[in-house]
């Protein structure tokens, strides 16, 4: 604590050296004319040598402040009492100094002396500010000039002079003024070392604030890093059995081979579906997620999820209502606005276990707002956790972290999905009573809804040539097992410089290649060099990377990134839109099964 109280005892006169210098530099022009106004006064009642050599001293003091004092602060070789001990010999040469000028008091008029007593005992009231009223500093300066001004008033008298009494009074009078202010500064000094303290507290405050900051953001990004790494570890081996029971799934056999199969596919959509979380996880603080907002009606959007998740609520035997008037129309982008439904009631849904789950929409009390409420009769969130479950990976009430309900990201990505619309969401709950969350959306006017087309289903791959360029053999192979089930020509490489070589003699219609390669290469590289042999040509990235970083690199690139375990239906569709996109710039593929594309 002695420490302690020692260092904030130095800082504090760190402080005031800094102070009383920049007072220094300020403080002598001030002075010079108040100096110069009494020399000249003086100068015509006594001898004018006397009067200006006087203030050839006063100006050398002066000179010597404005030096001396400006650099103290910046002299760290000198101990910093030595430099205290600097401020407080300057300060008690320059009280003597204006001492000295009372030595003219007895040849001056009542004005005149009045004059001079009412600039000294300025000067006075000012070295308080001056000093910041410290103890040693102030007080050198003020008792030579105060007493030396009060015994010129008690001792010498105007000859003649019947009232001398009034002379005492006044001289007494300067001692208590002396008095005061020596209050004033004690008061005025501690104002200035607290207010110096509270500053080095907040300073360390905001220190500690920033440290923890950084360590918060430190954190952050290794999570990020450890979530993207895991991810793409666990999305080859997801992303191998996909594609082999995708081709599985087209080869002839009996019903219980087909059983196993389904059920094999099902497994793998289900842990598709959480790995997918932790993916939508990065892509939203990627920033790589666009807003497309359109006008559509609820009454029908919603109608489509309530089927979709019908056969989830019968199998646990609970009500899925949906309370929509048909004229609620509104203006947001549909499809973010429904992974933010999906997820609150695939949530409701996960935590009632009787009762009933409803889609509820309503007038908000603006107007201008419809408000969209999913409200169930589960078993409600206390209180205290009400914002932890916005945390990721938080879960209410499943501490076996029990698979059939998820990984506790579902809400996580409604809050991120929720600011990027610039939307509002509240929640009312209670432990017993079930939950609402409740999503104010914008109003539209129903008339300008356009009709939505029919879903088409995509045509079937046309006979083509693949290249897929994987540093992982088991994908490769699996890769080659599905498309040839497709009837393409596949051919496989583990490098760019493979694919090179394998490209030469057939060329290939579209290419399809991992993100990390070895040897330092990545997908947009190898894109890159195909594309200098093959211009134009059609690519599609795949990768189990889902690093904010990559999805920003392939988003930059123009690239379409598929992120493993990629789905057959998926896979196809976008193979299909690359095409589309390869004939929409004016080029011509003309494919035939087993040949290469020739372009114009």
């Amino acid at each position: 604590m002695a420490g302690e109280r020692s260092a904030e005892q130095a800082s504090v006169e760190l402080e005031l050296l800094r102070l009383i210098g920049k007072q220094g530099r300020r403080v002598p022009y001030p002075v010079s004319i108040a100096a110069l106004m009494m020399a000249m006064m003086a100068a015509q009642v006594m001898s004018p040598w006397l009067a200006y050599g006087w203030l050839g001293v006063v100006f050398v003091v002066l000179a010597a402040r404005w030096v001396v004092l400006g650099r103290l602060p910046e002299m760290h070789e000198r101990p910093l009492e030595q430099r205290l001990d600097w401020a407080i010999w300057l300060s008690l040469a320059n009280g003597l100094v204006f001492s000295v000028s009372l030595v003219a008091a007895p040849h001056l008029s009542d004005f005149q002396r009045m004059v001079q007593t009412i600039v000294l005992l300025g000067l006075c009231a000012g070295a308080v500010a001056t000093t910041a009223g410290h103890r040693v500093v102030f007080q050198v300066f003020l008792w030579p000039v105060t007493l030396a001004n009060a015994l010129a008033w008690g001792l010498f008298h105007q000859p003649g002079e019947q009232h001398r009494w009034l002379d005492w009074v006044l001289s007494a009078l300067i001692v208590f003024f002396g008095v005061i202010l020596t209050g004033l500064a004690r008061d005025t000094y501690r104002v200035f070392a607290e207010s110096v303290l509270i500053r080095l507290q907040q300073n360390k405050s905001n220190q500690q604030l920033r440290q923890a900051l950084s360590q918060a953001e430190s954190a952050m990004a290794a999570k990020t890093r450890f979530l993207a790494s895991a991810s793409h570890d666990l999305r080859q081996p997801m992303h191998t059995l996909s594609l082999f029971g995708a081709a599985l799934d087209k080869r002839p056999m009996d019903d219980e081979g087909r059983v196993i199969v389904t059920q094999m596919n099902l497994a793998l959509q289900s842990l598709s579906s959480q790995m997918d979380a932790l993916l939508d996880i990065s892509k939203l603080d990627a920033n790589v997620v666009p807003v497309n907002n359109q006008v559509f009606a609820l009454q029908p959007w919603l109608g489509r999820l309530q089927r979709e998740f019908q056969p989830a609520a019968l199998r646990k035997q609970l009500l899925l209502r949906l309370d929509c008037p048909p004229e609620a129309c509104v203006e947001s982008d549909p499809v973010l606005l429904e992974r933010v439904v999906r997820n609150l009631i695939d949530n409701a849904i996960k935590y009632t276990m009787r009762g009933e789950v409803a889609i509820e929409v309503n007038r908000g009390q603006d107007e201008e707002v419809w408000r969209l409420s999913v409200r169930d009769t589960g078993m409600g969130i206390p209180e205290h956790e009400q914002q932890r479950i916005f945390e990721e990976f938080y879960q209410v009430g499943n501490p076996e972290r029990d698979r059939a309900k998820g990984l506790g990201l579902g809400l996580s990505i409604v809050t991120r999905l929720v600011d990027l619309l610039d939307l509002h969401l509240g929640l009312r709950s209670a432990p017993g009573h079930g939950s609402s969350f409740m999503l104010n959306v914008t109003a539209a006017d129903i008339a300008l809804v356009r009709p939505g087309a029919a879903p088409r289903q995509g045509p079937a791959l046309p006979p083509m040539r693949v290249l897929v360029i994987d540093d992982e053999e088991p994908v490769r192979v699996a890769m080659h097992a599905l498309l040839s089930a497709h009837g393409c020509q596949v051919l496989l490489a583990g490098s760019t410089r493979e694919g090179l070589l394998k490209s030469m003699g057939q060329q290939p219609d579209l290419l399809l290649t991992d993100f990390r390669l070895r040897g330092g290469e990545d997908g947009i590289s190898a894109v890159r060099s195909l594309r200098s042999a093959f211009p134009g040509l059609p690519a599609l990235i795949v990768s189990g990377d889902t690093a904010p970083e990559r999805l920003r690199e392939a988003h930059e690139a123009g690239l379409t990134l598929l992120h493993k375990p990629v789905t057959e239906e998926l896979l196809i569709n976008a193979m299909q839109a690359a095409l589309a996109e390869y004939r929409r710039e004016g080029v011509d593929v003309s494919s035939v099964r087993g040949g290469a594309a020739s372009p114009v």
